[in-house]
This record gives C-alpha cells, structure tokens and sequence, in this order.
C-alpha cells in the first residue's frame, strides 16, 4: 500500500484543482414528459423473442443511494415465488421471465431523472395476451402502492444482509476495473461510502 499511494501521488499530484464543483443538470425536470413517451411501441425483433418492457421516468433518485429505493421495489417486483408476478403470470402459460430494475449509472440514473423498468420475457401464447399481461403488472405495482412500504422493513432489512453478504464474500475483480468503479464512485458518494455506496443498503427510510 505504500508503494502504491507513492505512486498516486508521483503520479497525479501535479494535475491542477480547477476548484469547480461537478455539473448538475437537475434544473432540466421532466425530459420524458412528451406525447412520444406515453406510447405504445411495438419493435420487430432480430432474434425470435417476445419481450413487454414498461418504463417509467422518476425524479432522479441517485441522492438516496443509502436507501436505494429503486433497488427495493425491483426486489418486490422480482420475486419468483408464491403470490408474485411472474408465478401468475407462469400458471397462465403467458411468461418465462421477468426483471425489473434501474442500472442506477448513465442513462438509467442522473442529476435529470431515473428510469425505473419492468420487463417481461412472453410466450408465445403470452404474446397474444401482452395487454393482460402488461395490466397484470399494473395491479401489481398498485398494490404495492396502496400497502405502502412500513409492513416490509423485514424485506429492506433481507435484501441488505444479501447485499452485505455479497459485498463480504465477493471475488476478486480486475484491478484496472475497480480502480475505474472508484473513480466513478468519488463523483456519486460520499467519501466513506466510495467503497460500498453502490452496492450497499445503508438506511430504511419508508418514505423515500
């Protein structure tokens, strides 16, 4: 580590400090809100699949990286078992798969907005039926919506000990990558999470 930091600081130490703070584009509310984004669109694929993918566009939510509610919703949205979607969806021969989600870098997550995404891998009966579908999951989120999230901390307080899990026990990335994804971390976290921030649940706050 020695060796390393003597490096660093050979190395970058004559770069200068404009002292300028890091832009923010959190002035520019609402790029999606046009009649093209309330739309329906059907896409002729490459390859024989049959894919539905709704997408919303949120108010940024980078800001409550301890919290991750994106992360936390997707998780409900997600689950594979008794009483979820894509079980529902499964018994009605309709789905293979489902995934919803924010990739929480980029284009998915800004200062500007957050896309939040659920996609569902159809049938080819489900096919036929993707505006069930698509309302199938409509409902779901609904429900969500109305029971609200202070009956599910124990679900927030499971997914942080996986995540803590993962994080512990995690292998060995490449360095060049990790040095890359800590850079990238100094510009979102605050400095004692620029080694966990992305990965971690921090704090439950329900009404984030």
């Amino acid at each position: 580590l020695d060796t390393l930091e003597k490096w660093v600081t050979e190395i970058f130490s004559e770069i200068p400090n404009n002292g300028l703070p890091k832009p923010s584009f959190g002035h520019l509310t609402q790029p999606f809100d046009t009649p093209e984004f309330h739309k329906l669109y059907r896409v002729v694929p490459i390859r024989k699949v049959h894919s539905l993918t709704i997408t919303w566009a949120l108010p940024p939510q980078e800001q409550y990286y301890r919290v991750k509610p994106l992360h936390y919703i997707s998780w409900l949205v997600g689950h594979e078992g008794k009483g979820s979607v894509l079980s529902f969806l499964r018994k009605k021969f309709w789905a293979l798969a489902l995934y919803g989600g924010n990739g929480e870098t980029g284009f998915e997550q800004n200062s500007t907005y957050s896309i939040f995404s659920i996609s569902v891998t159809l049938t080819d009966e489900g096919y036929k039926h993707f505006y069930e579908v698509a309302h199938v999951v409509f409902q779901y989120v609904k429900m969500l919506q109305k029971g609200g999230p202070d009956k599910r901390q124990v679900v927030w307080e499971e997914i942080q000990k996986i995540e803590a899990n993962e994080f512990h026990y995690q292998e060995q990335t490449d360095p060049v990558d990790y040095v890359e994804s800590l850079c990238e971390n100094m510009q979102l976290f605050q400095k004692e999470d620029f080694l966990t921030g992305d990965q971690l649940l921090f704090e439950y706050k329900p009404e984030v």
